[in-house]
């Protein structure tokens, strides 16, 4: 720094002695800080650690290149008080202080460095000196080794000329010495039967007989020439036309013939037809495989059989005829399409044919296995020909055989269900056959349940291989997409949770067809396996079969709440028929007692759940054992009628009959059956007391019999009213029972309420 150098109260400026050694060395110092800055392109400025904006030229600036020391000191004397440049003089010695120090750290810490690039700098100055040395002995060798390569070329300048002459005459000595050769050449070739060399030979020398045929002698040559090729064409069509030989060697037939000139359109026809012949043979073995003797192969070995034979034998002969009659152009690739087409079409018939005798079993790992071998071996061909649909064919071959392997397997499902039904009839009937006590109708519904359920997983998991990664056709369109939605889901599974539906439903039948000879315990159990499917079964069920098909098509599937509420139809239409089924039968034995009993004659009468929750009753009344039935009376007109009647006063029982009926609530007997016990009961109760009823109104009584209607009721009367929703019910049934038959008596006497109550507890 100019401060540091001067120092304060300095007498001489830097113009003192500008031809002195000092002023040579701040002139030295001056470029070296010139360098610098260019070098980190630093202004003069920046260099200086002068503040930006001030002025360049200031000569009070410390910092700056112009700084006089006089002029400096003199500013402050002026400026400052006593003080101040006091303070100036202390902050001045403490910065030069500071300089000096941070100069001799730099130098100790770069000491180092400096030495070492001394050293290097006096190495670089003796290296050069030598590579100096060795540049002028190199120029010097090689100014001699010119001079004396152009000495030799001067010599050797007339032998060059000579011997380049003399080479072209050699090389057209052996061109002619080959020419005079070729037909012994050519001649030798097809006696050895090395065809491919006697074509070359006869390519190479065909252009220059060509062009010097003009001369006698190369005429000649060329005559022989031709003799001898027509001779080796003719040899060629022979082994082309041998059916001995394999596809590459009539390749190479077809090859050499049409280096002869042979016309490509002939030996277009011939090769195809010499390629039908043998792959018209690979036909007929594949097809005798598939007759009655010997027992066929299984259907992974045919396709193995196929694809090494015919579909090998037709990318041969694709990838021969590309080769060879590229320069037929479209025309020559339409008949190539052509026939692979309709020989292909009658390799995929007889795929097909196989294929059909594997629709039988039930494990589908063999033949998904075959059709992934069939699949990966058209992929080649498919490729090769594409305007021949190969591989198109046979995706569509895989789709069909999977859209009939899941028709298979619904048709499984259906007799599997069937067949769990047969074992549950078997199970009803054994017990009354063998009078042992069977399974109960809650064990024979679990094992119909698990074994249906069991079905449809073995059913997924066989239809899952078609859509397995390491297939090849798994990830086409079809089985990425319909296969699963339309296919696996709507089909097998929506399917068979329909039929299941429709075979419970087809015993709801009249009596007489199918539904007459159906258990009632059957009715029952497939009632409630309807009611178990619509509140889980079918819900695990479609969640099972879409977590394992992930399907990818925007088709609109059944949704879960349709099959469910198929389903609880379903168990209602059951549940309703069972109601009707067991009510006809306490209604044939009721309508058999009713009518094979003398009633008017008779004697004064003195004697006497499994699979559905209970259900809800209503509140037992407190006179519900108590109640005795009146002739005239129902629950609600007992107490407003009775009174009035006695044998001295009668009154009009018909009208009686209709006032009662008037004020009497209607009762539905076919009401719609709730899924508990309590309601299925009321419902036989109300269909057999309504039958009564009716078997009552056919017939006339005398007043025993009347009583021993009255007796009958009350005692029936002790006991239904347990069994019913609302032992309401059976009371107005039972008083319109009464009621009927004392319409239908001539003498209407009634029974005490008190002597038939002790008729009915003594009974």
């Amino acid at each position: 720094m100019a401060a540091a150098a001067a120092g304060p109260g300095s007498g001489s400026g830097p113009a003192d002695s500008p031809e002195g050694p000092e002023a040579e060395a701040a002139e030295r110092r001056r470029k070296a800080h010139g360098m610098l800055k260019l070098y980190y392109g630093l202004s003069e400025g920046e260099a200086a650690g002068r503040p930006a904006g001030s002025d360049p030229l200031d000569p009070t600036d410390l910092n700056g290149a112009h700084f006089d020391p006089e002029v400096y000191l003199d500013k402050l004397r002026r400026e400052c008080p006593l003080a101040q440049l006091m303070d100036s003089e202390t902050d001045m010695v403490r910065q030069i202080r500071a300089l000096d120090s941070d100069m001799q750290t730099l130098v100790y810490e770069n000491y180092n460095k400096f030495i070492s690039a001394t050293d290097t700098i006096r190495k670089m100055k003796n290296d050069f000196r030598k590579m100096e040395d060795e540049m002028d002995r190199l120029a010097t060798n090689m100014a001699v080794i010119t001079n004396f390569s152009a000495r030799i070329s001067a010599t050797l300048q007339d032998r060059h000329e000579r011997i380049t002459k003399l080479a072209g005459v050699h090389a057209l000595l052996r061109k002619l010495q080959f020419l005079f050769e070729l037909p012994s050449r050519l001649t030798k070739c097809v006696e050895l039967g090395a065809y491919g060399q006697a074509v070359r030979y006869q390519g190479r020398a065909r252009a220059v007989l060509q062009q010097y045929q003009h001369l006698p002698s190369f005429r000649a040559i060329q005559d022989d020439c031709q003799i001898i090729t027509a001779r080796l064409a003719q040899q060629l069509r022979q082994r082309f036309r041998d059916g001995s030989s394999g596809a590459p060697e009539q390749a190479e037939c077809v090859e050499l013939l049409l280096a002869l000139g042979e016309p490509a359109e002939e030996l277009c026809e011939e090769f195809l037809a010499h390629a039908r012949g043998r792959l018209e043979e690979e036909l007929r073995s594949l097809e005798a495989e598939l007759g009655p003797s010997p027992p066929a192969p299984d259907v992974l070995e045919f396709t193995d059989h196929g694809g090494s034979g015919f579909v090998s034998s037709l990318c041969q002969v694709a990838v021969a005829y590309q080769d060879l009659f590229a320069a037929q152009g479209p025309a020559g690739a339409e008949k190539l399409a052509a026939f692979a087409q309709e020989l292909g079409g009658r390799y995929f018939a007889l795929v097909e044919r196989r294929l059909a005798q594997e629709q039988g079993g039930s494990d589908n790992s063999l033949l998904v296995r075959a059709l992934d071998r069939f699949h990966r071996r058209l992929r080649s061909p498919g490729a090769l020909l594409a305007a021949a649909g190969l591989s198109e064919a046979a995706t569509e071959i895989v789709e069909r055989v999977a859209r009939e392997r899941l028709g298979h397997h619904l048709q499984g499902l259906r007799a599997a269900f069937l067949g769990c039904l047969t074992d549950v009839r078997q199970a009803l009937a054994a017990p009354r056959l063998s009078g042992k006590e069977g399974p109960s109708l809650a064990e024979l519904l679990a094992n119909v349940a698990s074994s249906i359920l069991s079905h449809i997983k073995a059913s997924l998991a066989a239809v899952h291989l078609f859509t397995a990664k390491e297939v090849s056709f798994s990830n086409k369109p079809y089985f990425r997409g319909e296969f699963c939605s339309q296919g696996v889901r709507e089909g097998l599974i929506v399917g068979f949770i329909r039929s299941v539906c429709q075979t419970a439903q087809s015993f709801c039948d009249s009596p007489g067809e199918k539904g007459g000879a159906t258990p009632p315990a059957l009715l029952l159990l497939l009632s409630r396996l309807c009611l178990d499917y619509e509140t889980a079964t079918i819900s695990y069920i479609l969640t099972l079969t879409d977590e394992q098909f992930l399907v990818q098509d925007q088709s609109p599937v059944t949704p879960v709440s349709t099959l469910c509420a198929e389903a609880r139809e379903t168990a209602r239409r059951l549940l309703t028929h069972y109601v009707k089924v067991q009510g006809l039968v306490i209604s044939q034995m009721l309508r058999k007692s009713v009518e094979t009993r003398d009633w008017l004659s008779t004697l004064e009468p003195r004697n006497v759940g499994l699979l559905y929750e209970e259900g809800v009753r209503k509140a037992q009344s407190s006179d519900s054992s108590k109640r005795t039935f009146s002739v005239y009376s129902s629950s609600r007109q007992q107490g407003r009628y009775a009174p009035s009647y006695t044998p001295s006063a009668p009154m009009d029982t018909n009208l009686l009959s209709n006032i009662q009926k008037l004020f009497s609530e209607r009762i539905d007997v076919f009401s719609p059956v709730e899924f508990n016990k309590v309601s299925v009961l009321t419902g036989i109760i109300k269909i057999s007391l309504k039958t009564l009823l009716e078997c009552v109104r056919l017939r006339t009584f005398g007043r025993f019999g009347l009583q021993q209607v009255q007796v009958d009721c009350h005692f029936l009367q002790l006991y239904l009213w347990r069994f019913v929703a609302d032992e309401e019910l059976v009371h107005l049934l039972l008083d319109e029972v009464v009621a009927s038959a004392a319409l239908r008596c001539p003498d209407p006497v009634p029974m005490e309420p008190s002597v038939v109550e002790v008729i009915c507890e003594r009974g």
